[in-house]
């Protein structure tokens, strides 16, 4: 009766196993412990040229080198950013696929879309926090308004008849300032635009009353003279606008909006994969040319842990859904 001998191949492939059990470890955790082997895709739900895309693809370069593996930037605009977001929620679990997450892509949009595509908190792994943005609000150069006071009791003198403007309806510039007008209790009504800079060019001609921009966007035309700043809605005041009061000291105590950018992996990466890219983020965000090319975009870095993120997506999703359903906020 003949004999049937194991190829080579096959051969080897058992003494691999037996090693592996032997260690205590099933093959997929030894792939894990290997991770990454190949590269990293990471989805970003914005178009190219943006700040967005400017953050994802600094921290997916600098990762790159720390992992010793690329990190392919993969932009996938869209829907509010819905279309790049649903897209990694559906990615296989394997730390080889991460998304670029947002104010309005894990705040925002989960609340204003009847079909996202994903839960905002169910279908992701927090890896950790990248950074934030603070706002600011701003008026014309020879706006009338000259401090946060002023604005304010005109507003309420005439419900509805001052205007801001905003990228358009659930954008972070929206929800800003609806924010806003829930805590100083006015009434302004709100103008949407279509993306792009529009809005920035109406309230430079007075056709706006006031936006609450970023900080990215609005620290050049303040600096240049362009538009005036009244408050900055941030803890502290802001090394580039030291002049500028925050909300609070103008009378709104803790008032703060962000604009923010994390890292996400899909829902059940594993611990070790994510410890992996935590570790490798936090070591990004102290590098001092990443701080200076940060600074420059008005990113305030937060190196923190995926349970800081964890906590915060919470936080932010559970305070957006709040301003949304009060204001009745619809998408276009």
């Amino acid at each position: 009766m003949p004999t049937f001998l194991p190829t080579m191949r096959a051969a080897r492939r058992m003494l691999l196993l037996a090693v592996v059990a032997s260690c205590g470890l099933s093959p997929a955790a030894h792939a894990q412990s290997d991770y990454p082997h190949k590269p990293i895709t990471m989805l970003v739900p914005y178009p190219a040229g943006g700040a967005n895309d400017a953050v994802a693809r600094l921290v997916g370069l600098k990762m790159g080198e720390n992992l010793k593996q690329p990190v392919i930037i993969d932009n996938r605009p869209g829907a509010g950013t819905t279309i790049g977001t649903a897209a990694a929620a559906k990615a296989a679990p394997d730390g080889y696929t991460l998304v670029l997450g947002s104010l309005a892509s894990h705040a925002v949009s989960p609340h204003l879309y009847a079909k996202p595509g994903y839960d905002a908190i169910a279908d992701f792994t927090p890896v950790g926090i990248i950074g934030m943005v603070p706002m600011v609000l701003i008026v014309a150069k020879d706006s009338p308004y000259t401090d946060l006071r002023s604005l304010v009791e005109a507003a309420r003198r005439q419900p509805n008849a001052l205007n801001y403007g905003s990228a358009g309806n659930g954008s972070p510039l929206h929800l800003a300032a609806e924010l806003f007008k829930q805590n100083a209790h006015i009434q302004i009504s709100h103008v949407p635009y279509k993306g792009g800079s529009a809005h920035t060019m109406d309230l430079m001609g007075g056709r706006l009353d006031m936006i609450l921009d970023t900080l990215s966007s609005a620290a050049p035309l303040i600096k240049g003279g362009k538009v005036r700043a009244l408050a900055v809605a941030a803890s502290s005041r802001l090394p580039e606008l030291p002049g500028v009061p925050t909300f609070s000291e103008a009378g709104y105590p803790g008032f703060e909006v962000n604009a923010w950018y994390a890292l996400y992996a899909p829902a059940k990466t594993s611990k070790e994969v994510i410890a992996r890219l935590s570790t490798s983020l936090v070591s990004v965000l102290k590098q001092p040319d990443v701080l200076e090319k940060f600074s420059n975009l008005g990113v305030r870095t937060q190196p923190g842990s995926p349970q800081d993120l964890a906590r915060f997506t919470q936080d932010e999703w559970n305070r957006y859904g709040k301003v949304i359903l009060a204001s009745g906020i619809r998408i276009d």
